[in-house]
């Protein structure tokens, strides 16, 4: 059998869960459900119509993967990343200015080093959801590069804990996002 081969184990024996400790200073996993959460309160607001639900904040490699929501047509801040952003469409609609392509509920967008975009989200569209992953630092600018701020994952966490002690979950509730 080769690594990785799917075994149908419904004709002989039940399937037996992996038998060994696992490493005593690893991290545990992080299950989320449901990732798009029913109390409102979850919700971070990170502008007027925008906000995020974290679903994992590594403060020990710089990254931070959340739930970026959009409730109402516009754009989001011109932002520049120097590391890779992965994002997957949930809901909705959205493009970056600076391309002409369409990202829709069910699309992968891969965005490299050094890019350099802002986000709109069209007139027609309610509500959109967009998963991402956001590696280092995402830079925000005016059009012509300028800086006007930044954002990291310890801003992100900063941002939850203010939210989060404000509407009641208490400041520790973000710590269930950090690894």
């Amino acid at each position: 059998m080769l690594k990785g081969d799917y075994v149908d184990k419904s004709r002989n024996s039940p399937p037996m869960a992996y038998q060994l400790p696992f490493p005593p200073d690893a991290l545990s996993e992080i299950v989320v459900n449901p990732a798009i959460p029913v109390d409102e309160r979850v919700w971070v607001p990170q502008a007027e119509n925008v906000a995020f639900r974290p679903l994992c904040l590594n403060r020990s490699q710089g990254y931070w993967m959340n739930l970026l929501r959009v409730r109402k047509s516009g754009v989001l801040s011109c932002h520049r990343h120097p590391q890779t952003v992965h994002g997957f469409v949930l809901k909705g609609r959205w493009r970056y200015l600076e391309h002409d392509w369409m990202a829709e509920a069910g699309s992968y967008v891969f965005e490299p080093p050094g890019e350099t975009h802002t986000l709109y989200v069209p007139e027609d569209v309610e509500e959109m959801i967009t998963l991402f992953q956001v590696n280092g630092v995402m830079y925000y600018t005016d059009p012509y590069g300028n800086n006007t701020g930044y954002e990291d994952v310890f801003t992100k966490i900063e941002m939850c804990r203010k939210h989060y002690t404000e509407n009641g979950l208490g400041a520790d509730y973000v710590d269930q996002f950090i690894r």
